[in-house]
């Protein structure tokens, strides 16, 4: 299996992935007229071959224009230039929203989305870099304390990390979407000054992000962020492990270089594109998913039925992943249910008052737990019944599962005055021919 290792031994941020991306083969030529989907302005990129620490490698930056280079219609043109002295201009409209003033309002996770969908970018590319900015999104509110979507982004919901997520996204579908493995994270030790104010490394968001994905953070004696914000959602979202590297067959070594001069290290990124040998488990070479869940539970032997079920439809309705109870024995031999809510870790606090509030419970019980998906694929079948909605599930390419949605299928079925067995069947049918 096409497969890239990250080799962490001096941090991870966007720009550095990009480099090493680059180096490993992305066409910047191409790259930059994925990005140019975005219809974003104000900014500059930069692509060449340096030197750090005497490892030569790929420098990718972002520069932001200034606000005066704006002409009369509200638009402002930027070049990009390439180490391959490549340059030229758009034109495009403005990403950022003003007030009467001329102020810039940071955008938010909403905004990022709008940005993204309101792009020509392929599918997996808006699915990866949406996902991406959700990991920010959620870490950032648990450290403020509010929803995801409500969330300001800062530093990353500025034009250049806007960039770098969505360029590493890009730089990994041209790349062929290989399997992402990657080395413990090595961070550095200090503090850094933030939007936030001065917090110690790594900062709040940067550990917020890593621990929902439970990934181990190794300190250095460098005095300086290695692991940023960025950088960290995006090893987060793509990385199905972090292990020293097993059975990875080199076949081309990229560099994306830093910006400091460090003492104990090169400030570099290696990523290491190859396949994994035959001789590695396959069960650790799978293209499922990896995500993490909260398992929220409570016994209960005194509530209402009736209650209980108006609890389970609400729940799902405010976001629950899943809610479901069991029949269990309790103290006394009493019988009562176990009440097990999945949710984002994000949302345990929300689900837990839920559950407080509108049950006969006195505590809940909370953990964190792995999960491995197939990846989804929602397609539309046609059936002599008409159009139905069907849910897919793949593991490395193979069709496992198939699943025709209910709805869709009930919504039929009544129009058609058959049964929902008969559309589901003919639906499944379909998917043969």
């Amino acid at each position: 299996m096409k497969t890239i290792y990250l080799d962490i031994f001096s941090g991870i941020s966007g720009d550095m992935f990009l480099g090493a991306m680059i180096d490993l083969g992305v066409d910047p030529k191409v790259l930059e007229n994925e990005l140019s989907k975005l219809n974003l302005d104000g900014y500059l990129i930069n692509v060449s071959r340096k030197t750090k620490a005497n490892i030569d490698g790929v420098k990718f930056d972002v520069h932001l224009l200034p606000n005066e280079g704006e002409n009369n219609s509200g638009t402002s043109t930027h070049s990009h230039e390439h180490s391959h002295s490549h340059s030229h201009e758009h034109s495009h409209s403005h990403s950022h929203s003003h007030d009467s003033d001329g102020h810039i309002h940071e955008r938010n996770f909403d905004d990022i989305k709008k940005i993204i969908n309101n792009s020509s970018l392929s599918e997996w590319v808006k699915e990866k870099s949406i996902a991406v900015f959700r990991r920010v999104a959620e870490a950032e509110g648990k450290v403020h304390g509010m929803p995801p979507d409500d969330v300001h982004f800062h530093e990353v919901g500025a034009i250049d990390s806007i960039i770098d997520i969505i360029g590493a996204c890009i730089a990994l579908e041209l790349l062929g979407k290989p399997l992402v493995l990657s080395a413990p994270l090595v961070e550095g030790k200090g503090w850094v000054d933030c939007a936030h104010g001065r917090f110690p490394v790594p900062t709040a968001a940067t550990l917020e992000i890593l621990a929902a994905r439970g990934v181990t953070v190794n300190q250095c004696d460098e005095p300086h962020e290695l692991v940023t914000p960025t950088g960290a959602a995006i090893v987060a979202e793509f990385a199905e492990r972090f292990e020293l590297m097993k059975g990875v067959s080199p076949e081309r070594i990229g560099y994306g270089l830093g910006t400091r001069d460090m003492h104990t290290r090169p400030n570099v990124l290696r990523a290491v594109l190859g396949h994994l040998d035959s001789s590695v488990d396959q069960s650790e070479s799978l293209d499922w998913h990896a995500d993490t869940v909260t398992v929220i539970e409570t016994n209960l032997d005194d509530i209402n039925a009736e209650h209980l079920g108006y609890f389970v439809e609400t729940a799902l309705e405010c976001g629950a992943l899943d809610v479901f109870y069991t029949p269990i024995q309790m103290k006394k031999n009493r019988p009562g249910v176990l009440l097990t809510i999945l949710c984002n870790d994000t949302d345990v606090d929300r689900f837990s008052e839920k559950i407080l509030r509108e049950t006969s419970a006195f505590g809940v019980r909370y953990r964190n737990v792995a999960r491995r998906k197939l990846q989804r694929e929602q397609i539309m079948v046609k059936t002599s019944f008409g159009q139905v909605q069907v849910k897919l599930g793949r593991l490395n390419g193979k069709l496992i599962q198939a699943s025709p949605e209910y709805e869709s299928c009930r919504e039929l079925a009544l129009n058609k005055e058959v049964t929902i067995k008969e559309v589901y069947s003919a639906a499944l049918k379909s998917l043969d021919k």
